[in-house]
């Protein structure tokens, strides 16, 4: 049988996840199949999870320190999911200035309309915002965090192989 090793070299392709539930736990699951460093961020005493998962970094930063403690490159994908607009709208807010080449958040069509007016608000270009893919994911129509998880990734993988601005 044949046996071959693959390897990558140069800087690896990030995720990180801002907000410790649920969904980010299927999420970074996911991700680490297909070969992302994943991290949590969740500063938040109340989700502090008693069984971490294997591979993925777990930190207790503000989201903003966490996102600038990523290196600063177009490969890292930074996805709001703490359902608290004080943990989601730092960790964007972080992330609009760096090079990430995905910036998502959980929510509603209207509660998209309202972080935008709040990131707006904190002096914000329109252009700037837009680079938030909000609600994050492809619509396909679910609710169980684990369909909204292979949304989220889906909608990732799309855009890491260069087909922008899916379901948008």
């Amino acid at each position: 049988s044949e046996t071959s090793v693959v390897k990558t070299f140069g800087p690896a392709w990030q995720l990180l996840l801002i907000g410790d539930g649920q969904l980010a736990r299927h999420l970074a699951s996911m991700a680490l199949h297909l070969d992302y460093r994943v991290s949590i961020c969740d500063p938040r005493d109340s989700y502090i999870q008693p069984e971490p998962l294997m591979g993925v970094r777990y930190s207790r930063l503000m989201p903003d320190d966490a996102v600038r403690g990523l290196s600063d490159q177009a490969r890292n994908a930074i996805v709001a999911l703490a359902h608290d607009p004080r943990q989601d709208d730092l960790g964007l807010s972080a992330a609009l200035e760096s090079q990430a080449f995905y910036i998502g958040a959980l929510g509603s069509t209207r509660s998209a309309q309202a972080r935008r007016e709040r990131l707006a608000s904190l002096g914000y270009s329109a252009r700037q915002i837009e680079r938030i893919h909000g609600p994050a994911g492809l619509n396909i129509g679910s609710k169980r965090p684990a369909e909204i998880a292979v949304s989220i990734l889906a909608q990732i993988t799309a855009i890491r192989n260069g087909l922008e601005r899916l379901n948008r």
